[in-house]
């Protein structure tokens, strides 16, 4: 694998997931919709995962980063308490 192969597979499997919010797919389905081939995806899928852009579902799927959402609902409870505050 040359890293430009590897850098153009990263940098369209990121951008699908970030145009695609609620997307959750295998690596096969990945490579369907990618065009990268499965070895390769599975390489850039752990490496999303390690840098927690992406977490691997037990069902097996691949989906954008778990952290997000108990993120956006720790910034919601702020926002809530400060209404109620204010």
């Amino acid at each position: 694998m040359d890293m430009l192969s590897y850098r153009l597979a990263f940098e369209r499997i990121r951008a699908e997931y970030l145009e695609m919010p609620g997307m959750a797919l295998t690596p096969v389905q990945l490579q369907r919709l990618s065009g990268v081939d499965v070895p390769l995806c599975q390489v850039v899928l752990d490496d999303l995962t390690r840098d927690s852009f992406l977490h691997q579902r037990p069902d097996g799927c691949y989906a954008k980063g778990a952290g997000d959402t108990s993120r956006l609902r720790m910034a919601r409870a702020g926002v809530q308490q400060l209404r109620r505050a204010g």
